[in-house]
């Protein structure tokens, strides 16, 4: 691995983690199809700590919320006493159990884990993958405006919130992009949406890179690497924190039909180039 590597790989981490174009499927797309990264180089220790980075964006982006959920949870389990006077925050309590709930569709995946990560190598799949991300979008430009949030959202709701992720495990699939859509779907509000979308993806994110980070060590580090890897994972934070802000301003200010295009594009560059290789 060298630098510029690493920080190609940090680069489309950060940004299509966030943004509504699959990360999975880019680093798919460059690594099998154009053929730009060997899929060897990328260590599975370097890629939990990509995860880690854009977990990281996700914190500081979300900061003051993830700080009063983290608090509130405590004092929900008696790890944390209430100041003497201060009652229970009722809508952080709420949203705790929103993410918890969300999060619980995951566990379904389990067991057709080794399937799903099969994919990756299968180009024609992740072609087609990009255009479904891509109609997933275009189709959620077009939903009402809803005005749903922590408040008056139901558990049905956030539940098939909790379902889009787990599909967009698929490789192609955006995480962002499907969650958000769900979300307007089901009435959230723009805002509301693409926080909740951010929100439910760190116990997913832990989830996923304890097991893998398990894994890694156990294959064994190469401390040479962690220089680059650093290089990667600074990348990865920095972008991941500029791309959520794009997203919540294209949330407040515009639509998602642009990131709809470019699925679209890069769907079919995927498939022509799969059928010519």
């Amino acid at each position: 691995m060298t630098y510029i590597s690493a920080i190609f790989l940090g680069l489309i981490q950060g940004l299509a983690e966030f943004l509504p174009i699959s990360s999975s499927g880019h680093l798919a797309f460059f690594q099998e199809v154009v053929a730009v990264l060997d899929a060897g180089e990328e260590s599975m220790f370097f890629d939990v700590l990509l995860h880690l980075g854009t977990l990281v964006a996700v914190f500081v982006a979300y900061w003051a919320e993830i700080k009063s959920l983290i608090l509130e949870f405590f004092a929900m389990v008696g790890v944390r006493k209430l100041p003497q006077g201060q009652k229970p925050d009722r809508l952080s309590r709420r949203m705790i159990l929103f993410i918890i709930l969300g999060t619980l569709p995951l566990f379904a995946v389990l067991p057709v884990k080794d399937f799903v990560e099969g994919l990756y190598s299968n180009p024609m799949f992740i072609g087609c993958a990009f255009l479904g991300t891509g109609l997933i979008l275009f189709l959620s430009d077009r939903l009402s405006r809803g005005n749903k949030d922590v408040k008056n959202a139901s558990i049905l709701d956030v539940l098939l919130v909790g379902c889009g992720q787990a599909l967009a495990t698929v490789p192609g699939i955006s995480r962002s992009g499907t969650t958000i859509s769900v979300g307007l779907a089901r009435g959230f509000s723009r805002e509301f949406a693409v926080k909740f979308s951010f929100l439910l993806s760190i116990p997913a994110v832990l989830g996923a890179n304890i097991l893998s980070l398990i894994d890694a060590i156990g294959e064994g580090i190469d401390w040479s690497q962690m220089p680059m890897y650093l290089a990667g994972v600074a990348t990865a934070m920095i972008s991941g924190y500029l791309a959520i802000r794009l997203l919540k301003y294209i949330s407040r200010k515009s639509s998602f039909g642009g990131f709809a295009y470019y699925c679209w594009g890069i769907g079919l560059v995927t498939l022509i180039l799969s059928l010519v290789k």
